[in-house]
């Protein structure tokens, strides 16, 4: 703790931060009564994982904000925030996964059954969650922005939030929803949007990191996939001018791909 930070700060700082550790602990108790839900009425447990990924969210926001008064009142970083942070957008992820899956690129039949258990929870709804789940990564990120230890773990989060924002858009009603009379129309668009957003920027990021970092070929074919994923998307919304830009930047990818693991052989 810097030496120029006075008793009245410290004193701001442990009051706020009190204010914080009370809603995190309320928080931990709706998540273990939602969990006990869980366990007592399964049939109840996709909604209720909806509603425990938003309590993750909520909660992940605590930590960033004892994180800002951190840095506020004492000029220092709270790394215990920050890591706590981490996990808890993690197990958000991990909750919207058990509803929706984690398949990055598969026709909609294949996950379509899941989202008939979520009926109930309509396209606004689902928009608004994956905008604040969005929002929340960008403030994390932010909050990690000069730590380059965890610049690359950030493609993975954000890879697996890009699956969960296409995996929870049901896209048979996307396609109706399209139409402006629809009371759905607007937010439609932009969860629409929002997927096609991140399905191109986390293909480019896992490409990146291959390059940069890893030389994985793993992290290039995850890339890989996240394009043949927008191509569907933009194809079955009628997209026609964008699906055939991606198909050309997937063939120069693929091609690319191909040649390099032929390096790699040859190496060996």
């Amino acid at each position: 703790m810097p030496e120029k930070v006075t008793e009245e700060e410290k004193t701001l700082y442990l009051h706020k931060e009190k204010a914080c550790q009370n809603i995190i602990d309320d928080i931990r108790i709706k998540e273990n009564n939602l969990l006990l839900m869980v366990k007592d009425y399964p049939e109840e447990a996709p909604i209720a994982h909806l509603a425990l990924a938003n309590e993750m969210l909520n909660l992940t926001l605590c930590h960033l904000k004892m994180d800002s008064i951190s840095r506020m009142h004492l000029d220092a970083k709270n790394e215990e925030a920050l890591s706590e942070g981490r996990k808890t957008i993690i197990k958000s992820l991990g909750y919207l996964e058990n509803v929706v899956t984690d398949i990055v690129d598969a026709p909609f039949s294949e996950y379509a059954e899941n989202l008939e258990q979520i009926a109930s929870f309509d396209e606004k709804q689902r928009y608004q969650l994956v905008e604040k789940m969005g929002k929340t990564i960008n403030q994390l990120k932010e909050a990690y922005a000069d730590n380059i230890k965890w610049k690359w773990s950030f493609v993975e989060l954000e890879g697996r939030f890009a699956v969960i924002a296409k995996n929870i858009l049901d896209l048979k009603k996307a396609v109706e929803n399209t139409d402006p009379r629809s009371p759905y129309y607007e937010p439609t668009l932009r969860h629409l949007q929002a997927v096609q957003e991140l399905l191109s920027r986390a293909a480019d990021r896992y490409r990146e990191k291959y390059e940069m970092s890893t030389n994985q070929i793993d992290d290039f074919r995850k890339g890989i996939n996240f394009l043949r994923s927008l191509f569907r998307i933009q194809t079955l919304t009628g997209k026609k001018d964008d699906a055939a830009e991606v198909k050309k930047k997937h063939a120069i990818w693929a091609a690319k791909l191909e040649t390099d693991i032929k390096n790699k052989k040859a190496r060996v």
